[in-house]
This record gives structure tokens, C-alpha cells and sequence, in this order.
């Protein structure tokens, strides 16, 4: 008999909805708006934190930079063999690589120079570049789309002095991660000191291999000491500038999206201090011909539940479509920043359950209890009362 009340209790709640279904649909529209932008937001920027976390995963613990009047500059390959010898550093090598931007697709290129027996990622097809041969190339998948690219075909680039440079095209990769292979160009360390005229005794920078990464701060400072020239970055201060990076970003979109927010918090002020005259009555009618007051909010709690829950599920659909499958078109370039101007790629649909649930607390919670409260006080109030106004 329970079952059946509650039941008949929905059917009712349904049927009133229907009654006023362009009023609740434009509650809807604005309330899955607000999800939308909102949801689009922290889907993004957790996926992005995600990427990049996943391609710093294996970076080296110390990166070493050398500094010229605070600005990065070459550093000399020299520095290599003291800190080789420092107690907990595994292994120091010299990096090649620089940016490059292509006028043809309007896109900035990060060149790597590898000496030929890195596993830089999962080849899609084709194979890694031979110790010591020249005028060969490893592109991202983002890059061989944008310049219509594939096994075989010839990649140039302008060196610093000016010739035109042609690379065979021999393997096109992806990883894990696309932030890491979106943009990215692999040549020979020969090729790529070509390109950028190296001189032979000056390197990009130097990655720092530590056995224990508790030490990384100690082997930082004692570089630093010995070259004050020098400019030692830890691998957590990488994660944590990622981090405060696209946690800043995010917090500056939904700021522009202000207006969005401001409408939500009236739609659900103007629930919560009051009903129309028609919902009064309604309630006036259902007490007086014998329902309770318990009846009545639970009747006011699922119509609160289904506007909420309706508009929670299009706005996280319409959000989860536009940043994983749209390439987050509205909001991208705000997040990614400079980035947005290299081939274009989709980021990993990355959820996380907690900003869900979150979401959905500070959106359905509130909507749900703003309609419940007015209810309440109407509910109470002797019903010959509330039907005469």
C-alpha cells in the first residue's frame, strides 16, 4: 500500500510537470547551460593536469638550465662532468632540442635531437632513427595530419643560417599522452645542430638522472653553488607549476562565465522565496482534500529531483562531448594557452568522480531544497487560507 502511495505520489509529480513543461523547460535550459560550462571547464583541466603528468612521469628529476641576464640560454656541455661525479646522480646527459615554427600551417614545432637508441614512444608504424643517420624524422600524428605527411614523404625546415633542410619521414608515433607527441619532430643530434647552428660544446640544457629523488633538492643546490650561472629545476616544481597553471586557467573561465552563475543563483533564489499563485493553490487543493504535508513534500522533492537531475545529466553529456570529442572548441584556447597554435589533438577522456560529485552537490542539492523550503511553508498553512490568497 506504501509502494502504491509513492508511486501515484511520481505519477502526479510527472503529470504536473507537464502541465507547465515550457516553464520547466526553460528552468532546464538555463540550469544544463550552467552544468555545461562548468563541467566543460573541469573535465578539461583535469584531463590537461593529467596529460602532463603522465608525460613528466618520465622526465628526469634535476633539469639544469644556464641563465644570461635571467633569460634561457645554451649551456655548456662541460658542466657534465662535475655533476656526474655528485654523490646520488645515476647518469647526466645533454638535451638538443629548440622550437620551430612552420609559416606554412601556422603552427609551432618542438624539435628534439635524439642519438638513436631512445625509446621515445609507441611507433604507430614505421621505426626508430639509426645511431648516427642523418636527415631522417619522427613526427607526431597531429603534425603529419596538418602537413599531409605519411611513411616516406619529405619533411623540411629552414636552418638558422637560411638553407632548406629535407628530412625522410621513417616513423610517425604516438604515446600515451598527446601533449607529449602532438607537436613533436625527432631528428638526429647531428641534424638537429644543424638546423639551430649549435656550436659542438653548447647543449640545450642537461637532464639529471638521481637515484633517490629525496636528494634531488640537495644535488639542485650544490649545482647551483658551483654554477651560479645555472638555473636547476626540479621535477616536482614542474608538476606543481602545471598544476597551479591550469588550476588558475580554469578559475579564470569560470569567472568569465559569470553570468551563467549569477542566472543559476537568481533562477534558485526566486524558488526559494516563494511560489507562483497557481503552484499555491495546487497545494491549497491537494490538503484540502486530504493530503499531508509529508505527501506534498515529497511531491515537491522529486519534481526538484527531476528538473535538477535531467538538467545535470544534459549539461554533463553536452560537456563530456564538446571536450573529448570537439577538442573543447569553446574553451580551448583559454586552457591551453599558447599551445592552441600547433596541430590541433583531443585530449584523453579523463573523468574524475570526485568533481562529479562535487558538481553535483552545489548544483542539484541546492535546486532540490530551494524548491522543497517554500513548499514547506505553504504546506502549513490552513488550506482555506492559501486557496483564497
Amino acid at each position: 500500500m506504501s509502494f502504491e502511495k509513492h508511486r501515484n505520489i511520481l505519477d502526479y509529480t510527472l503529470s504536473s510537470l507537464l502541465r507547465r513543461k515550457y516553464k520547466n523547460i526553460g528552468i532546464i535550459i538555463v540550469f544544463s547551460l550552467v552544468i555545461f560550462t562548468i563541467a566543460s571547464v573541469l573535465f578539461l583541466s583535469h584531463s590537461l593536469k593529467q596529460e602532463a603528468f603522465t608525460v613528466l612521469k618520465g622526465a628526469p628529476e634535476l633539469i639544469v638550465q644556464s641563465l644570461k641576464a635571467g633569460r634561457h640560454e645554451l649551456i655548456p656541455v662541460d658542466y657534465e662532468g662535475y655533476i656526474s661525479q655528485i654523490s646520488g646522480v645515476s647518469r647526466v646527459e645533454p638535451r638538443y632540442w629548440g622550437y620551430y615554427y612552420d609559416s606554412k600551417t601556422k603552427a609551432n614545432y618542438t624539435v628534439m635531437g635524439i642519438d638513436g637508441n631512445i625509446d621515445f614512444g609507441r611507433l604507430v608504424n614505421g621505426r626508430f632513427i639509426r645511431q648516427n643517420e642523418r636527415n631522417t624524422a619522427i613526427i607526431g600524428r597531429a603534425i603529419a595530419d596538418a602537413k599531409f605527411l605519411s611513411m616516406g614523404s619529405e619533411i623540411s625546415m629552414v636552418s638558422s643560417k637560411g638553407s632548406n633542410m629535407k628530412f625522410e619521414v621513417v616513423g610517425i608515433f604516438e604515446a600515451d599522452s598527446a601533449l607529449l607527441t602532438a607537436d613533436m619532430i625527432l631528428i638526429s643530434k647531428s641534424d638537429i645542430k644543424a638546423l639551430f647552428d649549435m656550436p659542438d660544446n653548447l647543449a640545450t640544457d642537461l637532464s639529471v638522472h638521481i637515484y633517490n629523488d629525496t636528494e634531488a633538492l640537495t644535488i639542485a643546490r650544490k649545482i647551483k653553488a658551483r654554477f651560479s650561472d645555472t638555473r636547476p629545476i626540479l621535477k616536482d616544481e614542474i608538476i606543481r607549476t602545471y598544476d597551479a597553471v591550469f588550476g588558475w586557467r580554469s578559475g579564470l573561465i569560470i569567472t568569465m562565465f559569470t553570468g551563467a552563475l549569477i542566472a543559476f543563483i537568481i533562477l534558485a533564489w526566486d524558488k526559494a522565496t516563494g511560489l507562483s499563485a497557481e503552484e499555491k493553490k495546487e497545494i491549497g487543493i491537494l490538503k484540502a482534500i486530504g493530503w499531508e504535508t509529508s505527501d506534498v513534500l515529497e511531491m515537491k522533492f522529486w519534481e526538484g529531483m527531476v528538473i535538477s537531475s535531467t538538467s545535470f545529466i544534459i549539461g554533463m553529456i553536452l560537456a563530456y562531448l564538446h571536450v573529448f570529442f570537439s577538442g573543447a572548441i569553446l574553451l580551448g584556447p583559454a586552457l591551453k594557452g599558447w599551445s592552441v597554435i600547433y596541430p590541433e589533438y583531443r585530449v584523453t577522456p579523463l573523468v574524475d568522480p570526485y568533481q562529479i560529485a562535487t558538481l553535483m552537490f552545489i548544483t542539484i542539492v541546492p535546486y532540490i531544497v530551494s524548491t522543497i523550503i517554500p513548499s514547506w511553508k505553504v504546506s502549513i498553512t490552513d488550506p482555506d487560507a492559501v486557496m483564497r490568497g
